[in-house]
């Protein structure tokens, strides 16, 4: 599936105030950054999703917002700490800020990756 640039430029035109939003393609979907920093993905399927971490899990909860999961190759199922947006997000500016802002402060606080 191709990714949603309607949804892309949508989140990007939503978290302007916070930030600059870039992307990276990833397995049918994108990988968005906020100023360099991960904060969400969209799936092949138009899916919006912000990234969570035990700080914010509880926030998450309490919003009814489903925890990304995927099939693994061996049948089993795995879980992202990424959390399915309200759906209020997909016509509300202001609310995906707020969401979006959530997803960027559980990226800020991600271990970051070494470069090889």
């Amino acid at each position: 599936m191709a990714i949603d640039d309607g949804l892309v430029d949508w989140v990007a035109e939503a978290m302007a105030p916070d930030g600059v939003v870039t992307r990276r393609a990833m397995m049918g979907g994108a990988t968005l950054y906020l100023d360099g920093v991960v904060f969400a993905i969209v799936g092949g399927d138009g899916s919006l999703w912000f990234k969570a971490d035990r700080e914010s899990d509880a926030i998450w909860d309490e919003a009814g917002c489903a925890r990304f999961t995927y099939a693994r190759g061996d049948g089993s199922t795995a879980t992202m700490n990424y959390r399915r947006a309200p759906d209020d997000c997909l016509d509300d500016a202001d609310a995906l800020r707020e969401w979006g802002s959530l997803g960027a402060a559980a990226g800020r606080r991600a271990p970051q990756k070494k470069r090889k």
